[in-house]
């Protein structure tokens, strides 16, 4: 038994999906959905069966046990729930809506229609930050009293392409009626998550947000979040460098550990997935889906699941309602 596969959403993310889906064990990739033609002409060039320029028509399709949503954050209810009522199950790219009440939807109608929803989360499949975490949980660092987690890159400000062409940065981006947020949603929702997963729940969190562009989004964010577990730590996002920089500090009454990621120039990790199919930047993405499939396959519900993205989400709800002024 193999799990059928869909992907909806050709973009940046869902192109690395794709590439990964024809590599898994235990799964098909069966189709893929997008609105753009050069996207579907690229993806059955490299072994997609079908393509599909409506999602719906994919979600129809009987061989499909489970899809993959990469689209952007204001379309992820729709899909979702289209998803849902069509018995499909569902890896969901983060942030899992734009606000609270969406999340709390999506959560819903997957419970409802008894479909495992994963959250796409890589870097808890980074083996970088798994080994932190066994450092935490062990005990080993003794009791963690502060965190620092710094996640600055160049945002959506970097060269994009379907196939070889280049494309222009989506306007949807920049507009918060369909994001929800700017840096905050798109790169604290990670670094939120992965502390949530090394402490247990946010008891309270405050913000600091910058405008270096001038958008009505933030383009950097410095929150202070308090845990359950007495840990305190200080979250550091931005859209503002091209060097890109993916850190966790932990300090313990024991000892203290670091883990840190580096990643070549965007250009250069995106044409050696296109090239190659493989990227060790991308590594934990490929295990994130691997894991997705498996849990499929032993019918064990997936972590992090829809849950943990409505936390994410109302964790970061309040930081923006808990503003520090200057």
């Amino acid at each position: 038994m193999k799990i059928g596969l869909g992907i909806v959403g050709l973009g940046y993310i869902g192109n690395t999906h794709l590439q990964h889906a024809l590599r898994l064990r235990n799964s098909n990739l069966i189709a893929v959905a997008d609105i753009s033609k050069r996207a579907l002409r690229n993806a059955r060039e490299i072994g997609a069966k079908k393509t599909y320029a409506d999602y719906r028509e994919l979600l129809k399709d009987p061989e499909i046990d489970a899809v993959v949503i990469s689209l952007p954050t204001h379309l992820h209810l729709e899909c979702a729930k289209a998803a849902a009522e069509y018995k499909k199950h569902i890896l969901l790219e983060k942030p899992i809506a734009r606000d609270i009440k969406e999340a709390r939807e999506i959560v819903s109608v997957t419970q409802a229609n008894s479909v495992k929803i994963m959250m796409g989360y890589p870097l808890r499949f980074n083996r970088i930050f798994r080994n932190l975490r066994e450092e935490i949980t062990s005990g080993a660092l003794g009791e963690v009293v502060t965190a620092y987690v710094t996640n600055i890159s160049s945002g959506p400000f970097f060269h994009r392409a379907e196939g070889y062409a280049p494309v222009p940065v989506p306007d949807w981006w920049f507009k918060r009626d369909l994001t929800g947020g700017g840096v905050l949603v798109d790169l604290g929702s990670h670094m939120i998550d992965l502390l949530r997963w090394y402490f247990g729940e946010i008891t309270d969190i405050r913000s600091r947000l910058g405008y270096r562009f001038n958008l009505d989004l933030e383009d950097s964010a410095i929150c202070i979040a308090e845990f359950q577990t007495g840990t305190t730590a200080i979250v550091n996002v931005g859209w503002y460098s091209q060097e890109y920089k993916l850190k966790v500090e932990v300090h313990g009454s024991v000892k203290y550990a670091v883990g840190m990621q580096s990643a070549s120039n965007p250009i250069f990790t995106a044409a050696q997935m296109l090239v190659t199919g493989k990227s060790k930047f991308f590594e934990p993405h490929l295990l994130e889906l691997q894991y997705f499939i498996d849990c499929l396959m032993k019918d064990k519900n997936p972590s992090p699941n829809g849950n943990d993205g409505l936390k994410d989400i109302e964790a970061i709800s309040l930081a923006y309602q808990h503003q520090m002024r200057s």
